[in-house]
């Protein structure tokens, strides 16, 4: 990356200034550590790709953006064919909720699963865990499913498109918190797009009746942390506390 010119090399490091120090590979030299010019091309190219021959055009997430505000997808993992879907919106305030749904067959149809009041004023932003397996399952017995979510997956969504870390967030006024049961929702991994497509004078009328987060603030150390999430950024500004 750094000869094909997609790396900066005026930067300090831990080894001092600019990035080549990283092309160098220790060995012995009678006994003594020296260093020499590393591999300059992949022992493996299915494993790591060269600049010139790149596994794709592009990188391996897209940034989604439009009236549901602005979320990232990891397409590299999700098939071409599931990209793109616009379907029904099936809405849960906790992921805990989805597996029931999924237990009673609710989800059996195409569906864009929202699962809000997950970032990081809302509880903390925790790992979305139990989510991918139900998801995964669906689209196996082949139905278009996709998720969208104020909340964080790590780096491990697999073959579900998802657009995670939706901002502004539910619990901060986004239009995520406007999405009822049944909404048709465009999720586009490949042109970045991320529409609820409701009328506007529709949305305009809905009121938001925020749940029950009280249990989001005790246990496993959430007291301590309480007053610092009023406070942060959204997770596009990296989740910072803004106060001082």
């Amino acid at each position: 990356m750094l000869s094909g010119g997609l790396l900066h090399e005026d930067v300090h490091t831990i080894a001092g200034f600019g990035l080549s120090h990283y092309t160098l590979e220790p060995w012995l030299d009678e006994g003594r550590l020296a260093w020499r010019d590393g591999p300059t091309a992949s022992l493996d190219a299915a494993i790591i790709a060269s600049v010139e021959r790149p596994f794709a055009p592009h990188g391996g997430t897209k940034v989604l953006d439009g009236n549901l505000g602005r979320a990232v997808m990891k397409t590299s993992a999700v098939p071409e064919e599931n990209l793109i879907i616009e379907a029904p919106a099936m809405v849960f305030a906790s992921q805990h909720d989805v597996g029931p749904a999924f237990d009673a067959g609710l989800l059996n149809k195409d569906c864009v699963v929202v699962v809000r009041y997950q970032g990081p004023r809302a509880n903390g932003m925790p790992e979305l865990h139990k989510l991918m397996p139900p998801l995964g399952v669906l689209l196996d017995r082949g139905y278009k499913v996709a998720l969208v979510t104020d909340g964080r997956l790590s780096g491990a969504s697999g073959k579900v498109p998802s657009a995670i870390h939706v901002t502004p967030e539910a619990v901060n006024g986004g239009l995520l918190g406007k999405i009822r049961n049944g909404d048709s929702v465009r999720v586009n991994g490949k042109t970045g797009e991320l529409t609820l497509l409701v009328d506007e004078a529709e949305l305009a009328l809905r009121q938001v009746a925020l749940p029950d987060l009280s249990a989001c603030a005790v246990g496993c150390g959430r007291e301590l942390f309480g007053a610092l999430r009023q406070q942060l950024s959204g997770a596009e500004q990296g989740a910072i506390c803004i106060a001082y």
